[in-house]
């Protein structure tokens, strides 16, 4: 297995570069999604990222149960995940055991057979959020990114879609 996590901000080209770190493997391949559509721009988002990927990807929609859909992909088959900030969104907003979960999520990213890739929202840079929630939302990410990071054999950070890497 290797890991590799690709972290950025908002729309820093991160998932597209994920895609590509997962084409360079032979396919086909596993696209686990963690997003919900809960509205309109956000079902015209997921169209958008279906759109651009080949008939070689099977998409899997684990908006919470991601490491359980992880360990049910086919093994051995490169795995894209995207991504952990709205996996953690999801999993706050059912009031669910983020630790727990956490430590799920790096035991299934070890038990991988193939290479996989995880994305994630880089949400450090910023100001101190003004509410409890957001602050914690921020330091659960903080601390998965960073947990994720140790693991992995790889890290990447997207800047304005520029690959730059830091492991």
């Amino acid at each position: 297995m290797t890991l590799t996590l690709v972290l950025g901000g908002a729309r820093s080209g991160k998932s597209r570069h994920a895609e590509g770190l997962i084409e360079a493997a032979p396919g086909p391949w596993t696209y686990i999604a963690t997003a919900q559509a809960f509205d309109d721009e956000m079902r015209a988002r997921i169209a958008l990222h279906r759109a651009r990927r080949s008939s070689q990807w099977t998409t899997i929609d684990a908006p919470i149960e991601l490491p359980q859909a992880m360990r049910a992909a086919p093994q051995g088959r490169p795995i894209l995940v995207d991504c952990l900030t709205l996996w953690l969104t999801n999993l706050m907003l059912s009031d669910a055991d983020v630790s727990a979960a956490r430590a799920d999520l790096l035991g299934a990213c070890r038990a991988a057979q193939g290479p996989l890739v995880v994305v994630s929202g880089e949400v450090g840079l910023g100001v101190v959020p003004e509410n409890a929630l957001a602050r914690r939302f921020r330091d659960e990410l903080g601390a998965l990114n960073q947990a994720l990071a140790q693991a992995a054999e790889h890290v990447v950070l997207t800047v304005a879609g520029l690959p730059l890497k830091v492991k």
